[in-house]
């Protein structure tokens, strides 16, 4: 346990910085796996909605150091091209 004034500050500090960056990651892996859930169900429409708040949380998460910036690209890079090779089903 920290025995300086300083120190136990900082434990203070990492305690909450770590509980935000899992609530921040954690967030951002439950859209991951709702889109490719979607992306398995072949659900074009669904998947083109839900794309764009994918990209945008994997760019805050890297904005905010809680994954890699190269991560982040290649999470979006990969995401972007399951959904653009869905077919859409012929509805009509």
């Amino acid at each position: 346990m920290a025995r300086h004034k300083s120190a136990v500050r900082q434990h203070r500090r990492s305690v909450r910085r770590t509980a935000i960056n899992k609530r921040n990651k954690t967030a951002l892996r439950t859209q991951v796996r709702d889109l490719r859930e979607k992306v398995q169900s072949k659900d074009k429409a669904a998947a083109d909605k839900a794309l764009p708040r994918v990209l945008s949380a994997a760019d805050k998460a890297a904005k905010k150091g809680v994954i890699h910036k190269n991560k982040a690209a290649r999470l979006k890079s990969r995401l972007s091209r399951q959904v653009r090779a869905i077919t859409p089903s012929p509805s009509s």
